[in-house]
């Protein structure tokens, strides 16, 4: 299969594409009841740390607005390497009610900038096993050039100016803290 081919193998029953014409046309045809200048909806943004697995389907959906025709996501991930070492996991700590007012500080900065609707910014602490979600952000604007550099600008800012720390852990049973080097507090060292 070539990069270009998309086989319906890949989606999981819930995220399916509709298998019929007519079922597309049926969802689109509903009339929601309302005029698009009748939609009132307060920008909002969502910020949570937590142990639990993230769902990036769900971040999604928290910022998914009938005003919007673009949702950006980042997610950041656990690889199984650095530096030619096995990584079996990834474990993140923060300072939370310092992490929440940074985040926010960031969500503020992307509202000057870019005319974004929603921004959702998760953050998972404690152990990440490979390839599990360790950070999802979304962010909805009308365009979708708004609300990719948002997305961008809101994980460069977090890596430079949130304080969360990562820890890599091996499968020799070894971990190391790893240095942030985007963090501005430690661009002297």
């Amino acid at each position: 299969m070539s990069s270009l081919e998309i086989s319906n193998s890949c989606f999981s029953p819930e995220t399916r594409l509709p298998s019929s014409r007519q079922s597309v046309e049926d969802s689109a045809s509903e009339p929601s009841g309302k005029d698009v200048d009748d939609v009132q909806e307060e920008p909002k943004d969502i910020i949570q740390f937590t142990a639990e697995k993230l769902s990036v389907g769900e971040v999604s959906q928290l910022v998914v607005s009938p005003l919007c025709g673009a949702v950006s996501l980042f997610v950041g991930t656990t690889r199984n390497n650095f530096e030619g070492k096995k990584v079996i996991s990834l474990e993140y700590e923060a300072y939370v009610p310092m992490a929440e007012n940074e985040i926010r500080k960031i969500c503020n900065d992307i509202r000057q900038k870019w005319p974004v609707r929603h921004i959702a910014v998760f953050h998972r602490l404690g152990l990440v096993p490979v390839s599990e979600a360790s950070t999802v952000i979304a962010v909805s604007s009308a365009h979708r050039a708004a609300s990719l550099e948002a997305v961008s600008y809101a994980i460069d800012s977090l890596k430079a100016k949130v304080p969360i720390w990562k820890k890599e852990i091996y499968e020799e049973s070894t971990s190391s803290w790893k240095r942030n080097k985007e963090c501005f507090w430690a661009a002297g060292d």
